[in-house]
């Protein structure tokens, strides 16, 4: 579309929106990116009309309403709102382990709260929280929706499922106390129905462990868990109810068995070989590597309440799912940014850009692994992930180049989210 058609439609918006009391705002930035080409536009005029974008443009080509507020963030470098497609809103860092039994569903829930602010202060916008007992990621995504409390759009799988005893249960207490947790379901049937259930009660994704992992106690972390018939009956439930599957997956089995049944994305990806990779391309799967959680977990270590074993099951696989990392990328497999953000503190997802970048991806890519990638995989490529005509107005801007250095995204000055400023 023309500069000149754009601004004839801009106009209109504007002045529909006029006639209808719609409030306005004008942002002049410096720099913008465009993480569809990668190019960095100058002097642009960014109009937003209630939740929306109408109108982009270099400033002074823009028709801009007089009573419009006006954002000057001219000596800033403009995004559109970031997105983590791995949180755990309502867990806590420093509750891991044992430490964890302690925490009730409200708490958690309450808990979430704060983590949502913290997590859209730091400029994503959009996250997909993918497990949480009792449904509390449900309740906090409502309560956002709902105006309640402030925090980043949100796509929430309610709990996880998971075999009796594998990495989605609760292994820490003893028999006496018959503690399972809430997405444990064993054959087809079983998953076919927790599925339903978590559906009924709100989940926007599937979430499901296909292997053990670092943090649960008792579990092999590359041993695969569901088997292949059950991924299949799993994913062919999950799509039929029109919820994408998201698979926790570590081992180099488990990573191939749910790509085969179909899944959206697996989760860490951390032992993928040869074979894993090419499904991944033959099935256009994303992948969602954590790349940099291992560093705080090796950092904090039983300080903050890790297990013995989870620590040595991390030592052998952290360094190992980056090295799988570059080579995954190296292939053309499709990545979306994921943190596992609640793992460590809310707030510091943007820590895992340097490490993308240190293992392979030029910062351009890892910027579009959390805007359009994953609003693609998200299901949003209509709504988020780029600053463009008819999208929502999330937006952050940085002081630097995040081209030149992708570590300014750590330092996140000004958020937007639906038109409303969240931090300036």
């Amino acid at each position: 579309m023309s500069m000149s058609a754009r601004i004839m439609i801009a106009t209109l918006l504007l002045s529909i929106a006029g006639a209808a009391n719609a409030a306005a705002t004008v942002i002049n930035a410096g720099r913008l990116l465009d993480v569809v080409s990668g190019r960095m536009l100058s002097e642009q005029t960014i109009v937003i009309v209630d939740d929306r974008v109408v109108s982009v443009g270099r400033t002074g080509s823009v028709d801009t309403p007089s009573d419009a507020e006006v954002i000057d963030l001219r000596d800033m470098t403009v995004l559109p709102g970031l997105i983590d497609m791995h949180v755990h809103l309502t867990g806590d860092p420093d509750a891991q382990g044992y430490k964890n039994l302690a925490a009730s569903t409200p708490r958690n829930a309450l808990f979430g709260a704060a983590n949502a602010m913290r997590t859209l202060n730091a400029g994503f916008t959009s996250v997909r929280n993918v497990g949480a007992g009792g449904w509390a990621d449900i309740a906090l995504r409502d309560a956002i929706n709902h105006g309640d409390v402030p925090g980043p759009r949100m796509r929430a799988s309610g709990p996880s499922l998971g075999i009796t005893g594998g990495h989605c249960d609760n292994n820490l207490l003893p028999p006496r106390f018959d503690s399972y947790s809430d997405g444990v379901a064993d054959g087809p049937w079983e998953i076919r129905k927790k599925i339903r259930d978590n559906v009924k009660y709100g989940a926007d994704v599937i979430k499901f462990c296909a292997t053990g992992g670092v943090l649960s106690k008792g579990t092999k972390v590359g041993v695969q868990q569901y088997t292949l018939e059950e991924m299949i009956a799993l994913v062919e439930e999950a799509h039929n109810r029109d919820r994408r599957v998201a698979a926790h997956a570590h081992g180099t089995e488990g990573i191939r068995s749910a790509i085969q049944a179909g899944v959206d994305s697996v989760e860490h990806a951390s032992m993928i070989d040869d074979e894993g990779i090419r499904l991944a391309l033959e099935n256009d799967t994303f992948l969602v590597m954590d790349v940099y959680v291992s560093t705080y977990i090796l950092e904090m270590g039983e300080a903050a309440g890790f297990l013995a074993e989870s620590l040595e099951k991390e030592r052998t696989v952290g360094q190992v799912q980056r090295n799988n990392f570059r080579k995954a990328h190296e292939a053309g497999v499709r990545m979306a940014f994921g943190s596992d953000a609640g793992v460590y503190p809310h707030g510091n997802n943007g820590r895992q850009f340097a490490y993308m970048v240190e293992y392979g991806m030029a910062p351009l890519e890892a910027i579009q692994a959390a805007t359009v990638n994953a609003a693609e995989l998200m299901g949003w490529s209509a709504d988020v992930g780029r600053v463009s005509e008819g999208f929502y107005a999330d937006l952050i801007a940085v002081r630097g180049n995040p081209l030149d250095n992708v570590r300014e995204l750590e330092d996140v000055r000004f958020v937007m989210k639906g038109g409303t400023v969240y931090k300036r």
